[in-house]
């Protein structure tokens, strides 16, 4: 997990910056002149606003929500407030009721609830599991079918890329209406057949989820309903430089979720980042805003489909950074890297083997979508920061040990030792930007759309060198903007990040973008 939001893969010179900026006045006019020839005829196919008209997951500080029981349920262990290192809290298939106030195991470090099979905690009002800046986890272990629910969870100090709740990713584990805050590391993880909804999942200071996949990657994970906000206060990736390791929520390696009307908010990093033969994600009715990077990262992964979303003002403080240092690589609130899709993965959730990005609200973020592909990066390379993993499409070919310089120059290794961004269909979404939303940034680093890879140079064996991905993903590998509707200034960037090109540019031959769209700003 070695990538960072905060530094583009690949950069250009600072000159390219600065060539940009003197450039956006043509740019500008060229795109004023080209609406008064159009006119205000320009129309797309009709776009139903599906997308959620109020955050759908608001539930931190709602005791409507997040309030358990006054009484114990029928047949349930009751648990005092106060110190519980006394009782048996890991017996399988039981049921355990925590009154209300707080909670306290043994003090020391590795004092947590390890559950039975089938066992379920279930707080009353005000009920607060506290760790005391001491416990390093609340609940571990490899049972399965473990139900949590009306906790508060907190202060627990899981190091980094732990987990506070599930910290060993059991499987079937239900995590509801629980509140997850001030805790280290992650703060819940997500296994095989989980599903966390309605849970306030707030301050943690990695994570507030995390879903590492293993032996093939977790499958069938649910979280619906959730608030996420405010994590990553550790600020991780201002102390390992790349590490690639924060957001308000993290996916590796992890195969057939649903993330659907949850509020993902202010988070000090991504909000949603998917980094590492993921698979066959929905992403659907929720509410992406404020995160000091982009909304959602979709990284050497397949199949997804992100529709009906509100995503608004993200990238924050990155964009901010890049506006500062003139730095003109369009990161984007959703971003697309190395990723696309492959009807040799599963696509159910999708629909269709594609990256499909439709129906959605992007709001004065910095940049739109981004569509990104480092030449440089594959199966064998140095430049693969996922060390040790390859390519999901043909696994008896696209292995580490046959992606190497005597096989990749032939097929099928050239095309299946690469993760592509491939058939990625941009459509029926609202695009707006009003710059005075966002820093008054000028039209050369604000509200683009992009297309585009980098100069390939390593390594020497590489057969992706020079501008062979450069064209290959802007004019071959099926990835399309249409039908969408864009209200202000918009601009795009085919090719590479030196080129910025306006709406008539974008929309004529050689790139043939964005049919049947309007630009009505």
């Amino acid at each position: 997990m070695n990538r960072t939001w905060l530094k583009a893969a690949i950069r250009r010179p600072a000159i390219l910056a600065l060539g940009l900026i003197l450039v956006a006045g043509v740019v500008v006019g060229s795109w004023v002149l080209w609406r008064q020839q159009m006119g205000e005829e320009a129309s797309s196919a009709p776009i139903a606003a599906m997308w959620p008209s109020s955050p759908p997951g608001k539930v931190c500080g709602d005791a409507s929500v997040l309030s358990g029981p006054a009484t114990a349920p029928p047949g349930a262990i009751v648990v005092p407030a106060g110190n519980n290192s006394s009782v048996d809290l890991e017996e399988a298939g039981k049921t355990y009721w925590f009154a209300p106030g707080v909670h306290k195991l043994d003090s020391g470090e590795y004092s947590q609830i390890g559950p039975g099979d089938n066992s379920t905690y279930i707080g009353g009002p005000g009920a607060i599991l506290d760790g005391q800046g001491e416990n390093r986890y609340a609940f571990s272990g490899n049972a399965s079918n473990v139900t949590i629910k009306y906790l508060t969870v907190r202060n627990f100090v899981a190091p980094m890329n732990e987990g506070t709740v599930n910290h060993d990713s059991g499987k079937n584990w239900t995590m509801q209406y629980n509140t997850v805050v001030n805790n280290g590391g992650a703060g819940i993880f997500v296994g095989a057949g989980n599903v966390a909804s309605y849970n306030c999942l707030k301050n943690n200071s990695q994570y507030g989820f995390q879903a590492y996949g293993s032996a093939g990657g977790e499958s069938n994970i649910v979280l619906d309903h959730n608030e996420i906000v405010g994590n990553n206060t550790g600020d991780w990736e201002g102390k390992v430089e790349g590490c690639g390791c924060t957001g308000g929520g993290k996916f590796w390696d992890v195969r057939d979720v649903q993330i659907t009307n949850n509020y993902i908010h202010d988070n000090k990093s991504v909000g949603l980042w998917a980094d590492t033969n993921d698979n066959n994600f929905l992403i659907e009715g929720n509410w992406i805003e404020n995160n000091d990077g982009p909304a959602i990262v979709w990284e050497i992964s397949y199949n997804i489909a992100i529709r009906n979303n509100v995503i608004r003002h993200n990238l924050e403080s990155s964009g901010l950074g890049r506006i500062r240092t003139r730095d003109t690589f369009p990161d984007a609130a959703i971003y697309i890297s190395e990723s696309g899709g492959d009807e040799r993965v599963p696509y159910d959730l999708v629909g269709s083997p594609t990256v499909d990005i439709s129906n959605n609200l992007i709001e004065d973020n910095y940049n739109g979508v981004t569509l990104w592909e480092n030449a440089d990066r594959f199966c064998g390379s140095p430049s693969n920061t996922s060390t040790g993993y390859c390519t999901l499409v043909n696994p008896t070919v696209a292995k580490l040990s046959t992606c190497n310089a005597k096989n990749i120059t032939k097929e099928p290794y050239y095309n299946d030792c690469r993760w592509k961004t491939q058939n990625v269909k941009v459509h029926h979404n609202t695009f707006k930007m009003n710059r005075a939303n966002f820093y008054d940034c000028s039209t050369a680093m604000c509200g683009r759309n992009a297309i585009f890879s980098n100069f390939g140079t390593s390594p020497s064996w590489s057969p992706y060198t020079d501008d062979k991905i450069i064209k290959a993903i802007t004019y071959d590998q099926g990835n399309l903007f249409s039908e969408n509707t864009y209200v202000g200034d918009w601009n795009f960037t085919p090719l590479d990040a030196g080129t910025l090109v306006t709406p008539p540019v974008w929309q004529a031959a050689p790139y043939n973008q964005d049919a049947g769209s309007s630009f009505n700003g």
